[in-house]
């Protein structure tokens, strides 16, 4: 399918075949509204809806108006089934000539399209609840066997359900925001009290992140094939991480300021149906998970999405590989993480986000954190041929995090997801 309403290039991220939600404005005065990438453009979804594209879509009618909101959430809480017919007249309008809400309209009417190098992005939806998994065996691994010892590299419950904590929504922040380099306790030196300031292990974690759509009850567990209905879509995420306070903190209640103070995602939600064609087999697992985590479905559960992540260190202007890494090799797939979030009941609801955790892969270069690649500051990571070399984020680093799908003559892409940290801050007088 090839889309004529714009130019779309074949190493575009945002192919006819993708078509992500986002929310944007297009001046700093404009209310933000939701869009759709194409190509260069951001389609005003709700100026479409006016000129009557989704019309007669079963279930839509009432809710016309979910693409003027400054989120997502309202429209995510309409269902597969609304998405999936939203999806295919999108496609139609953009692909075909004879459409007739085509008529009189061209991608220079700023009212329909607006070029996204004018655009401000801004977070997709109002999240009310975050929790953050560890899904990524590799990445729990490394973890372990530096912490632990290879003996006991995995906890003896890792390989029998999806662990995650719950974490802080505030603080979750579209891509380009800068964040402040966080202070706590840390300890060290074993042999002497706690001190307090700012980090200095601080690290990222190569993440992807899901949007939940249709909600469940209180009380009511979803299935795997439930689960996957209610997933809308996913962004690239890095959840910063301050290793040090994290280290100090963390027993025996988990994670908690060491990685309250920021999570960046990407402005641009790829939904399921986009990635439909990448679907690939999940790792093997093995022992066997109990019954409500396996699925009698023939469809593999994973996708193959490639991850990068790149530096920008302060002494350079230049972007340097970190990572490179897939979705592929997650553990604990997408729809095992929310059925088993829902197992005991818990209610999820539109716009809640769920993080897959550091994804590694089996190499080193495919290492999801610095923590990894520089085997807990015990190495330095070398920048290409530059001489700059880490062991954890500095400040005025950037962090960028990319992601994409390939295809024969497409891509389905996530766009970026980058971060710069600023030096700490004082407390307020």
């Amino acid at each position: 399918m090839k889309c004529t309403f714009v130019s779309v290039s074949a190493e575009s991220d945002f192919s006819i075949q993708n078509l992500p939600f986002g929310v944007c404005s297009a001046s700093e005065a404009a209310s933000p509204q939701v869009a759709v990438a194409i190509g260069d453009y951001a389609l005003n979804m709700a100026e479409l809806a006016k000129r009557g594209l989704f019309d007669g879509i079963n279930g839509f009618n009432a809710a016309v108006d979910v693409f003027s909101k400054p989120y997502l959430n309202d429209y995510m809480a309409l269902g597969r089934s609304v998405w999936q017919e939203v999806r295919r007249r999108l496609q139609d309008f953009l692909s075909n000539d004879q459409n007739p809400v085509r008529a009189g309209l061209s991608a220079s009417d700023p009212a329909v399209a607006m070029p996204l190098s004018s655009v401000q992005m801004h977070l997709p939806a109002r999240i009310g609840d975050y929790t953050d998994f560890y899904a990524s065996r590799e990445h729990a691994t490394n973890v372990g066997i530096m912490f632990r010892g290879k003996e006991n590299a995995l906890m003896p419950n890792w390989t029998h359900l999806p662990v995650g904590y719950h974490g802080r929504a505030s603080s979750v922040v579209v891509s380009g925001t800068q964040l402040h380099r966080p202070s706590g306790q840390r300890r060290p030196d074993a042999s002497k009290p706690p001190v307090f300031g700012p980090s200095v292990r601080l690290d990222y974690e190569l993440e992807m992140a899901f949007f939940v759509g249709p909600g469940n009850e209180l009380g009511s567990p979803l299935t795997l094939e439930q689960a996957e209905e209610r997933i809308f879509g996913v962004v690239l995420m890095n959840d910063w991480s301050a290793r040090d306070i994290q280290a100090w903190e963390y027993v025996p209640l988990g994670p908690f300021l060491g990685k309250s103070f920021g999570t960046t995602i990407s402005p641009w939600i790829v939904t399921m149906d986009a990635l439909e064609p990448f679907r690939v087999p999940q790792p093997a697992q093995d022992p066997t998970p109990l019954p409500y985590l396996c699925s009698e479905s023939s469809r593999p559960a994973g996708y193959n999405i490639s991850l990068e992540v790149d530096i920008k260190p302060k002494e350079s202007e230049q972007f340097y590989p970190l990572s490179r890494s897939n979705l592929k090799y997650m553990y604990w797939t997408l729809r095992q993480q929310l059925a088993h979030h829902t197992a005991n009941g818990c209610n999820m609801r539109p716009g809640d986000l769920c993080g897959t955790g550091t994804i590694s892969g089996p190499v080193e270069e495919s290492f999801g954190s610095m923590l990894e690649l520089s085997w807990s500051g015990q190495k330095d990571i070398c920048l290409g041929d530059s001489g700059i070399t880490r062991k954890f984020i500095q400040d005025n680093d950037v962090i960028r995090i990319s992601g994409h799908c390939q295809a024969d003559g497409f891509r389905v892409g996530f766009g970026s997801c980058i971060g710069e940290i600023l030096p700490a801050k004082a407390a307020s007088s």
